[in-house]
């Protein structure tokens, strides 16, 4: 599968490509901004795009209107068949938003229901009671995403639903020619929709790829043999930035252990989860940590763990921004150009280490060295080694431990490494050793 060895480019494009908040109706090409942007996806180590929602909706994209056309503040079918033609000419593969949870009110199906109520054939596309009233005085009650009622919730167990979403996803691919899917809220979802999604992309496009929003739950519910690929490694976000502010390795370190581990009882092993430090839904991770020292290392721990890594736009060269109540707006911004600087470059060199280095992509994981401040961790794969080594003190380490090795490459800076009389870590650093004798 393509995706296990990549590594993806979120963008948000309602907020990267300066769209009005609100659907103005009005038809503007801006999603060719993403195109513009090729050069400096790929020099940021990036060889996957990851977009959140595209298709007409009400406002921020989770409330879908219509999944056969792209919003017309992003522009036309043909401008977004365009852009990707420019991705996929790159060698950049494209995963969009697939919001099936929930539709927003002004749903094409929905708003034939408001208007003729028990008389629409599309009644049974929700889940309705006609003998109450909503906070919209629609004459009906229905269910919302979380007691969010501007966003309806679909019926996945009536099979006309799914056939038009299975119909939509077959239109994005002759069209579009995309590359997989990332499920939104994918820990609500039924799970014989999802098993009947991934049969359907199977049979669609090889290695489509299918990965699953998991806030919460057990990643095994939706992640497996003819399910879902990968999901989103919650776990492990927290876990990364709590790690660096607590100074306390262990937090992350035994997270990895439990997840990926060889013992039996390890819960995610073999699998592949797509991990980050931010998204479009959370404050950026240079505004979480207390120490801006320890930006570059929580990247290098990203791209050395197990997954699928994923970075998100702006995040790349540092920038900041807190989540606020109500609105995520400032979380998804418009920039004029990227940035380009030593973060990016640190960024672009690990994404490249992660995607030449089958140890990162299909290792393991065994802890080696674990102290409050520092780690030295293996991942391993056909008798390929590589350890990776984090120190987030300001003072140096040396480290004493039986590397079952006499030297080794750092990958990212080219310069060889001798274990003998132990290995010494600058501070504030992070180094990927790949074993060669």
């Amino acid at each position: 599968m393509w995706a296990y060895e990549s590594v993806f480019y979120q963008i948000y494009p309602m907020g990267f490509c300066g769209a009005p908040r609100v659907n103005d109706g009005v038809t503007v090409n801006r999603i060719s901004k993403v195109a513009r942007w090729t050069e400096h996806i790929k020099a940021a180590g990036a060889n996957a795009v990851y977009m959140s929602p595209v298709f007409e909706s009400d406002s921020h994209g989770y409330d879908t209107r219509d999944f056969r056309k792209i919003d017309c503040r992003l522009g036309t079918n043909a401008d977004f068949a365009a852009m990707c033609a420019e991705l996929h000419k790159n060698g950049v593969k494209i995963v969009l938003d697939g919001v099936f949870n929930h539709v927003g009110r002004g749903f094409w199906a929905f708003e034939d229901v408001r208007q003729k109520k028990w008389d629409s054939p599309y009644k049974d596309w929700f889940n309705i009671n006609f003998g109450g009233n909503s906070g919209y005085n629609d004459g009906f009650w229905y269910e919302g995403w979380e007691g969010h009622y501007e966003l309806v919730k679909l019926n996945l167990r009536n099979n006309a639903v799914v056939e038009h979403i299975l119909s939509c996803v077959k239109q994005w691919v002759e069209e579009f020619d995309i590359d997989g899917l990332r499920l939104d809220v994918a820990y609500l979802l039924d799970r014989d929709f999802i098993r009947r999604l991934r049969a359907f992309c199977d049979g669609l496009k090889p290695d489509f790829f299918l990965v699953g929003e998991m806030i919460h739950g057990d990643y095994n519910s939706v992640v497996g043999e003819g399910m879902l690929h990968s999901c989103t490694n919650y776990e492990c976000y927290k876990g990364l930035y709590s790690s660096f502010n607590s100074m306390n390795m262990f937090e992350i370190v035994h997270s990895l252990k439990m997840q990926f581990g060889p013992e039996p009882w390890c819960r995610y092993t073999g699998k592949h989860l797509m991990c980050f430090v931010d998204n479009h839904d959370v404050t950026r991770v240079a505004s979480i940590l207390n120490n801006e020292r320890h930006l570059p290392l929580i990247y290098g721990l990203l791209f050395a763990m197990p997954g699928i890594p994923c970075v998100y736009y702006g995040s790349e060269w540092g920038e900041k921004a807190q989540k606020q109540p109500g609105s995520d707006d400032n979380l998804r911004p418009c920039f004029d150009a990227p940035v380009e600087n030593d973060l990016t470059r640190t960024i672009a060199a690990m994404a490249k280490a992660h995607r030449e280095n089958p140890e990162l992509c299909y290792g393991g994981f065994k802890d080696l060295v674990l102290t409050n401040k520092q780690c030295i961790f293996e991942r391993a794969v056909d008798g390929k080694r590589m350890m990776i080594a984090v120190n987030a003190d300001s003072e140096p380490f040396v480290a004493h431990f039986d590397a079952r090795a006499g030297r080794a490459m750092n990958v990212l800076t080219g310069e060889w490494h001798d274990f003998g009389g132990g290995s010494e870590l600058a501070p504030y650093s992070v180094e990927y050793w790949k074993v060669v004798d």
